[in-house]
């Protein structure tokens, strides 16, 4: 029995994971994944699905992991640099197998709206060797969810389903499949993997696993090919968010009612037969997908095709403007045309909040002649002017260990969820390696860039490891106090800690 009806891109996403019977859900917060997360929280019990915000994306992952092999079917869902932390078991996990069905929704975000860099996951794909799907439409991101835990189980390997704010936000017809229908059959765990040495295990995913999902990708009917009226002219192959822009232009604009469009759902394998077929019936191929030119790196070195590497498409986020710019220019070779770099100064600046706790404290970093380890979180608005408070800011984690590599004792500023992420490690590194570091933890309990979840306390737990902690109320004692404490610990030798808590305004 199946039912239609006009929704979001994000309740499609829910609804597809509700139908897929899927028990765990465990995510880490951050921009576009925050969403997806709290329509599980609002509703999800109610579905007897067991969602978890967690401290770190691989224990995310290895969470999930657990209830796969024992026979849950499982949902991670992870911001596209999450993706790197969780890597090391997405990786393993391939050819040492599951059981029930895994998904990803790995969150990417085209034109850097809220992340410290602007990567693809779809590549993760290629270094895993799995499935990647990359919906363009609510309906396709219901039926890539649905297909995306059957097929995990067929291979007994994780399967990758990319999204982003757009798709989210999108709205569309959605035709349900009844509830529980893809999930009836359970799934456990096959010891008989142990019986293969670790060559032996990848040499059978080839041989047995990877076969079924090239095939997958040539038959999929979620990648879809429409031939337009001008035959061997003018083609276009897309992925993801932007398939809808170009359906969007070819029906609305006349100019282009007759260039052809395959529309990739499914991008990892690639459907290569699919795709030399369809790049022989064309002169010129136009290739529109975000943010890497993934599908392009793979046919560039054909002269007839044309997208962001001979400057017809940007990098980043696509748009329809640029979808009709390049379709101008189409029996151009190359084109000049996205040389801009943005700056703070053209984009406008995003500031701390004006009421922020901590802003006395960047003041003082501003004044320090120390090297400064800043963090991903609200520290990362403090190093443009006019604060320019830390000097660095790489991951979500990192400014402890980072900080352990400058050549005297400097500060390493991250606040208290970023130290229950990854810091952690960095500090018992510090330690047990012996760096001269003062780490500064900011203490507000709260994940503040990522919508206010709670953050754990560490206090303790740091005592445990350092015997140099201070704490300081930043709310209710002078700055100068902090200030003078700062420059005590930078003369103290080893690892030392001041604990900076305050209160968070807006959470």
């Amino acid at each position: 029995m199946t039912s239609t009806t006009i929704i979001s891109g994000l309740e499609a996403l829910y609804l597809a994971a509700v139908d897929s019977s899927v028990e765990l859900v465990t995510a880490v917060a951050g921009y576009p994944i925050t969403n997806v997360m709290e329509r599980f929280l609002r509703n999800g019990g109610d579905t007897g699905i067991d969602a978890r915000w967690m401290t770190n994306e691989k224990a995310a992952l290895e969470t999930a992991l657990g209830a796969s092999v024992s026979g849950r079917r499982a949902l991670v869902l992870s911001k596209h640099v999450g993706m790197n932390v969780l890597a090391d078991p997405l990786v393993t996990s391939a050819t040492h197998t599951i059981g029930a069905g895994l998904v990803i929704f790995a969150g990417d975000d085209p034109g850097v709206a809220a992340s410290q860099n602007e990567q693809d996951s779809r590549w993760y794909g290629s270094l895993a060797e799995i499935a990647v799907f990359d919906p363009a439409t609510p309906e396709d991101a219901y039926r890539a969810v649905i297909r995306g835990f059957e097929l995990s189980e067929s291979i007994r390997a994780p399967v990758i389903v990319r999204i982003t704010s757009r798709l989210e936000t999108g709205e569309g017809e959605v035709e349900r499949i009844e509830s529980g229908k893809s999930g009836k059959q359970k799934a456990v765990f096959d010891r008989s993997i142990w019986e293969l040495t670790m060559l032996g295990k990848h040499q059978r995913y080839h041989l047995k696993s990877y076969p079924v999902l090239v095939d997958e990708a040539e038959h999929t009917p979620l990648n879809r090919l429409n031939i337009g009226g001008h035959g061997q002219d003018v083609g276009i192959i897309s992925s993801g968010y932007p398939s809808a822009l170009v359906d969007g232009v070819l029906e609305t604009d006349g100019r282009w009612g007759g260039v052809s469009h395959l529309a990739l759902n499914m991008v990892n394998p690639l459907p290569f037969d699919k795709l030399r077929e369809f790049l022989k019936r064309h002169r010129h191929v136009l290739v529109v997908e975000e943010t890497e030119p993934f599908i392009e790196s793979h046919l560039c070195v054909l002269d007839n095709v044309l997208g962001k590497r001979t400057g017809h498409m940007p990098y980043g986020q696509v748009d329809v403007e640029h979808i009709e710019y390049a379709l101008e220019h189409i029996h151009e070779d190359s084109v000049v045309k996205y040389t801009d770099i943005q700056t703070i100064k053209s984009r406008g600046p995003r500031s701390l909040c004006d009421d922020c706790p901590y802003i006395p404290l960047y003041h003082i970093l501003h004044d320090m002649d120390v090297p400064i380890a800043g963090d991903i979180g609200c520290s990362v608005r403090s190093g443009p002017e006019p604060l320019s408070a830390i000097d660095t800011s790489f991951a979500l984690g990192s400014a402890v260990t980072v900080a352990c590599g400058f050549d005297r004792k400097g500060i390493a500023v991250i606040g208290d969820f970023g130290m229950a992420h990854s810091g952690i490690v960095g500090l018992v590194n510090a330690v047990y390696c012996g760096f001269d570091v003062l780490v500064i933890v900011l203490k507000n309990r709260v994940a503040a860039m990522t919508g206010g979840q709670d953050a754990p306390d560490l206090t303790d737990v740091v005592r445990t490891l350092v015997g140099n902690v201070s704490v300081f109320d930043i709310d209710s004692s002078p700055s100068d106090d902090l200030k003078h404490l700062i420059e005590k610990k930078l003369g103290e030798r080893g690892v030392s800690v001041i604990y900076v808590e305050g209160k968070c305004r807006k959470y």
